[in-house]
């Protein structure tokens, strides 16, 4: 069996971690095309040894991409296209049936309440989307919290599968020595008490409420955040205006899993979902 995984980008992210894991672990030749952005993630997959293709996508309305992906599909003689992200989702679809492939699934691995991907759920997003379902064979919802979310909008149950993310134990694995390594390595107190997050720094993470929430702590008290984003700024501005950018260490992107995973006391998620 022969598959091709379709996602929007491969910068640094939750979905393109896990497709990279996932691969690790599936029994069957895969390849990937990204639409945009061949970051972090696909020279990661290039060391695994997956194939990758960068399609070259211009934007969410270059439809010249289309017909490209569907000759790839074609070509590359798929038994199976799975696809990851809003617009690989829209695109991968329609190129999958376009090029004759029966067998098309999608992960939806981020579906809020009023949000998918950092996007407002706008009568047209949903629209777009629900139009693309129809062309799939199923949707694999990583939690049962994105399947009812599924359902509520018009995604019939049999169509969904819940899948939940896999997680590599191992290397979550507590490790004294390499916590206070990396607590040295980044500068951080040795008596401190440490509050954690990680993640891009991107609006829908809230990080802001542990920036804010660190001023009400004891003054031993700080906050490591791992990962970059387009609101590092008003972050630090954030830390500034509250008074405790002294104790606020954002660390920047950093390679999964990053050095400062083992560091933290407590780790910390404020995502708004």
């Amino acid at each position: 069996m022969k598959a091709l995984h379709i996602i929007t980008g491969l910068g640094v992210g939750g979905a393109e971690q896990q497709l990279r894991l996932l691969l690790r672990h599936l029994p069957v030749d895969c390849d990937v095309v990204t639409l945009t952005n061949p970051g972090p993630v696909a020279e990661g997959l290039l060391a695994d040894g997956v194939k990758v293709v960068h399609l070259g996508m211009t934007g969410n309305r270059d439809l010249a991409a289309l017909p490209r992906l569907a000759r790839l599909i074609r070509t590359g003689g798929y038994d199976l296209v799975h696809t990851h992200l809003y617009r690989a989702c829209l695109y991968g679809r329609v190129a999958a049936r376009l090029a004759g492939v029966r067998a098309v699934v999608a992960t939806e691995h981020s579906l809020g309440d009023s949000q998918m991907e950092g996007r407002p759920l706008t009568p047209g997003v949903r629209a777009l989307y629900l139009t693309g379902e129809r062309l799939g064979s199923a949707t694999v919802a990583v939690s049962s919290t994105v399947a009812d979310r599924l359902r509520r909008w018009g995604v019939p149950a049999p169509r969904i599968e819940v899948v939940p993310n896999g997680i590599d134990l191992a290397r979550f694995r507590f490790d004294p020595v390499q916590r206070l390594r990396t607590r040295r390595r980044l500068g951080l107190p040795e008596g401190a008490y440490v509050v954690g997050g990680v993640g891009r720094l991107t609006t829908a993470k809230r990080f802001d409420v542990l920036v804010r929430a660190l001023a009400l702590l004891p003054p031993d008290c700080w906050l490591l955040l791992v990962g970059g984003g387009p609101e590092e700024h008003l972050l630090r501005r954030t830390a500034r205006e509250a008074g405790v950018a002294d104790r606020v260490l954002l660390t920047g992107e950093r390679p999964y899993l990053p050095d400062g995973s083992p560091g933290p006391d407590l780790p910390a998620l404020a995502a708004a979902m």
